[in-house]
């Protein structure tokens, strides 16, 4: 007998009278128990059949489902076996109700001498049936119920035929029950059922399952009305607690997000105009990284508390969506002054000092902010446009609002969609390869060129890398991006390399901090070096100075080991970031690349101070054995300036513009001084 059975049996058993002996029941659960938890309806209905009805034996089957499964099986489970047992003992007091029907309009229908005899034996019926019954005169005075429907309700029998039906009337009553109820006092209708509440003599109130049934006298005139009633209060109060369950957030009680939508969709099918404000925590996931879960949770409480304080209004509703994400949502606000005070008034409230455990805690929200008429959106839309607004809010620095703008936002969500676009594009292989020479200042020979990535989007059109560049790093497409590239430029080189072997033109590759920061980057580089069969000596890496030092201002380890192979390391826009010569002493960098400042500030012609600063940088490098390279060079007298301060390399518009791989070829051919023009 397996452990669930045993202690199934256990619980049952010290119910009281159970209608099986041991061994059956025994192996009633055992049977039962093989059926959890696949089959929870049939396991109800088991139960119901075997005549295990005492409430006692539901009450303890769902206690011992919830302690032996985990919790979101067990809440599934207790709402199966809940329901195929309410399903079952419905159907079977249904029989019942309609056999003591029968009866009754038997016995009324029959002539007064046939109901004289049969008297004692109705009276028997309904005086000792275990469910309520009661019969009114068709004004709805009650003329007699049985000793079940007093005790159900708290009244002597008495008590109940002093009253009237219309009187046990009760806020809960179902929409139309009382039209239902004049229909068949008409004569229109035979029976009615339905689910009921009833006040109780102390003001409880008890939950039934009511049929109400037309006696007619022989000539099919209604002359009285019968009512049949079965106390479901246990039953009801499950459902309510399993819908409660399904619809509101276990931690913080609020309505989840299933509840939110349905809210919103009742408020698009009868009100003019919607407001939402979408919320977020700043830096939440810093409170549950330091301070442990349990106080972030606790957090969660005492913040989905404020936000219930701010929604204590008409039309006004608190939500959490996930984690730390919240909602208010508004229906008919007063335009959007209403939702700019609601926001302020949320700000203000969350940003107070909280006081966890023997914590004190501050913490602040972004918000996103939206107010519109339902005819111009739709509850799905509406939700992204808050979600987007406050993805903009958050953008802008955080701990504060921000009103949705449709332009703004139609331009967020196209950035949306490029990023979500760029893992299918680079499957596609829209994204493609450019190089831009590198020349020597000194003769203007090509030394190398640097790869540009390039996305040929099918839409769109190409776009330059300032347009998706900040998306891939923004959803980390930018380490898959970054390999691609390496592997096409280190391919592409290798390529020249054989084509043209007088030229040993070096290729340099832009990597960002994400990819440095990959363990696996120095295995991935080697692996595309011998891949490709490209000489290490042919490629730079070109990284900025953020990506060169980590937080604790040391470089990174893979950065020696990079070196060590041959692969020459280079700073980009150098001067952009740490702008301290000192730490490349113990680098293994040996290229410099100026930043575009510094460059374009050679165009003037008092560029004194900026001839200073590149003098200096220049000098400093060549010291330490660093060559540097200037960008963005477009005029003749800049490049003159920079081959006279010493810069060894230069590129841009002055010299080429980034070219697609057959346009090199030329440049190549002439760069190779073997002259292999029979190589190509």
């Amino acid at each position: 007998m397996t452990a669930f059975a045993r202690l199934w049996l256990q619980r049952i058993a010290r119910e009281g009278f159970v209608p099986l002996a041991g061994a059956d029941l025994e192996a009633l659960l055992e049977r039962l128990a093989g059926q959890l938890p696949a089959a929870g309806r049939e396991v109800g209905a088991a139960l119901v059949a075997a005549h295990l009805t005492d409430p006692a034996v539901l009450a303890e089957t769902i206690t011992l489902i919830g302690a032996c499964f985990p919790a979101p099986a067990a809440t599934r489970i207790q709402s199966a076996v809940a329901a195929g047992y309410a399903q079952a003992l419905r159907e079977a007091t249904m029989a019942e109700q309609e056999r003591l029907t029968r009866a009754v309009l038997d016995t009324h229908a029959s002539v007064e001498r046939a109901l004289r005899a049969s008297e004692s034996r109705l009276r028997a019926i309904f005086d000792n049936a275990a469910i309520g019954i009661g019969v009114s005169t068709m004004d709805g005075r009650i003329v007699r119920v049985n000793q079940a429907f007093a005790d159900l309700l708290g009244y002597t029998a008495d008590e109940m035929c002093a009253m009237s039906v219309p009187g046990l009337t009760h806020p809960s009553d179902p929409p139309g029950m009382w039209r239902l109820y004049q229909e068949m006092i008409n004569g229109e209708r035979d029976h009615v059922r339905l689910e009921k509440a009833y006040y109780r003599k102390d003001g409880t109130a008890v939950w039934t399952d009511l049929t109400s049934s037309l006696i007619r006298d022989e000539h099919g005139v209604p002359e009285l009305t019968m009512v049949m009633v079965h106390d479901i209060t246990d039953r009801h109060r499950l459902k309510e607690s399993l819908e409660h369950q399904a619809t509101h957030d276990p931690l913080t009680g609020l309505p989840n997000r299933t509840m939110i939508a349905a809210h919103l969709d009742r408020i698009f099918a009868s009100a003019d105009r919607v407001g939402l404000c979408y919320l977020d925590l700043d830096g939440f996931k810093r409170v549950n990284d330091t301070l442990g879960h349990q106080v972030g949770d606790e957090l969660l409480v005492a913040v989905a508390g404020r936000l219930t304080g701010c929604a204590d209004g008409p039309g006004r509703i608190a939500g959490r969506m996930s984690g730390d994400e919240f909602v208010l949502a508004v229906r008919d606000p007063a335009g959007p002054a209403e939702m700019r005070a609601l926001a302020e008034e949320a700000l203000a409230a969350l940003c107070a000092p909280y006081e966890i455990g023997r914590h004190r805690l501050r913490v602040s929200a972004s918000i996103g902010v939206v107010d519109s008429g339902v005819r111009d959106t739709t509850p799905a839309e509406l939700m992204k446009a808050a979600d987007l607004t406050l993805y903009t809010a958050k953008s802008e620095g955080r701990a504060r609002y921000v009103m949705y703008d449709a332009d703004r936002n139609a331009r967020q969500a196209a950035r949306y969609a490029l990023a979500a676009d760029m893992p299918d594009a680079l499957d596609r292989a829209e994204f493609s390869v450019v190089y831009q020479p590198l020349v020597s200042l000194a003769d203007e020979r090509l030394r190398g060129v640097e790869a540009l990535v390039r996305w040929r989007h099918p839409v769109l059109g190409e776009l330059s890398p300032d347009v998706f560049i900040p998306l891939a790093e923004e959803t980390g497409m930018i380490v898959a991006l970054g390999r691609h590239v390496l592997r096409t430029a280190c391919a592409q080189a290798a390529e020249w390399a054989r084509r043209f072997p007088g030229t040993p033109v070096f290729v340099s590759v832009n990597v960002t901090v994400a990819q440095a920061r990959e363990p696996a980057f120095p295995a991935e580089v080697a692996k595309i070096l011998a891949d490709t069969g490209l000489d290490p000596r042919l490629l730079v890496l070109e990284l900025t100075e953020s990506a060169i030092m980590d937080t604790d201002g040391a470089p990174p380890a893979a950065l020696d080991g990079l070196a060590g192979s041959g692969i020459r390391i280079a700073i980009d826009d150098f001067g952009t970031g740490y702008s301290n010569l000192a730490y490349l002493r113990r680098l293994p960098v040996h290229i410099l690349k100026l930043a575009g400042p510094f460059v374009d500030g050679l165009r003037s012609a008092d560029a004194s101070v900026d001839e200073q600063i590149v003098e200096t940088i220049v000098r400093m490098a060549h010291a330490l054995g660093i060559s540097v390279t200037a960008e963005a060079v477009e005029t003749r007298p800049q490049a003159d300036r920079l081959r006279d301060l010493g810069c060894d390399t230069g590129q841009g518009y002055l010299f080429a513009r980034p070219l697609p791989p057959a346009a090199m070829l030329p440049l190549l051919h002439d760069a190779d001084p073997v002259g292999a023009g029979g190589a190509r």
